[in-house]
């Protein structure tokens, strides 16, 4: 199992934060990046929102910073650490502007994007951006098919029912020639559509009995056998809702039975987040992380 870091700072959302994120910036994220990659941490996450209605800022947050700009600012000062995108609505977008834009990015940063998308759930954003709600997701899933055609070609073509695409030069196309795709979303759809569509599946607001439940259930699933019998892995990447502060042993024990419960599902990376009261506390545990927790899971 290997652990990835929910970034602080990029997104403060209403699953809690610290108050040290709201002042903080890129010196703060640069700082956190470097010890993430210097410990061996397996990714980096940031997540794609252009504006939130003044209506759900309490139960969605109003901070997302741009992952674009945000991993190719860190991949300037790191070598080793994967970028997560956590996740990129993909029908507000083209497939052919994703490819070419996270595909320059996966140039800069040396082939270590993982591109994470979800299909979107906030319907007066879509509207704000023009983007049709009601029928995302036949757009979405066609979607998915173009990126697995065109992503790390730089003559792309896909004949799809949404998208069609032909005749065009993308340079530089991305270095990696089969990007990880990640499927956000905590459905059981959101399950099959990933073992359909993707490399992953990247779930949020499931805990762990509530994934317990719908994996028992997906392995009965055809598509969960058609795809572990595909040669390209498939991930099972969770995020923990629970957040503790492991420089006190008793919560570092904690930490790492949960760890052992997630183990148990068969999960494959998990992103955490920690209660900290400033960067240097976060770095303090992700040393701790790295020394007394993870050795037990890899």
């Amino acid at each position: 199992m290997r652990f990835g870091l929910t970034t602080p700072v990029v997104t403060l959302t209403a699953r809690g934060h610290g108050a040290w994120e709201v002042d903080a910036g890129p010196d703060e994220l640069r700082q956190i990046a470097v010890a993430a990659d210097r410990l061996g941490l397996h990714h980096l996450t940031c997540s794609e929102h252009v504006g939130i209605p003044h209506d759900v800022v309490a139960t969605r947050g109003a901070r997302y910073y741009d992952p674009l700009a945000t991993f190719g600012y860190l991949a300037a000062f790191t070598t080793r650490i994967r970028f997560a995108t956590h996740v990129l609505v993909l029908p507000y977008h083209h497939p052919l502007e994703v490819a070419k834009r996270y595909g320059t990015l996966d140039v800069i940063c040396g082939g270590r994007l993982i591109l994470g998308v979800g299909v979107g759930s906030l319907e007066p954003e879509f509207a704000l951006l023009g983007a049709d709600f009601a029928g995302r997701g036949a757009r979405y899933e066609d979607a998915l098919r173009a990126l697995r055609a065109v992503l790390g070609r730089r003559e792309p073509e896909y004949h799809g029912t949404h998208f069609d695409i032909g005749g065009f030069v993308v340079d530089p196309p991305a270095r990696q020639q089969h990007m990880p795709i990640w499927l956000g979303g905590k459905t059981p759809r959101s399950l099959r559509r990933a073992l359909v569509f993707a490399d992953g599946w990247d779930p949020f607001y499931l805990t762990v009995d509530e994934l317990g439940t719908l994996l028992a259930k997906a392995r009965e699933w055809p598509e969960w056998r058609t795809r572990r019998e595909r040669a390209t892995p498939f991930s099972l990447v969770f995020s923990p809702d629970e957040v503790f502060d492991i420089t006190q042993p008793a919560q570092r024990e904690q930490m790492a039975a949960l760890f052992r419960r997630y183990a148990a599902l068969g999960a494959d990376v998990l992103s955490l987040r920690f209660r900290s009261t400033s960067c240097a506390h976060l770095i303090e545990q992700l040393e701790i992380l790295e020394e007394k927790i993870a050795p037990e899971f890899i």
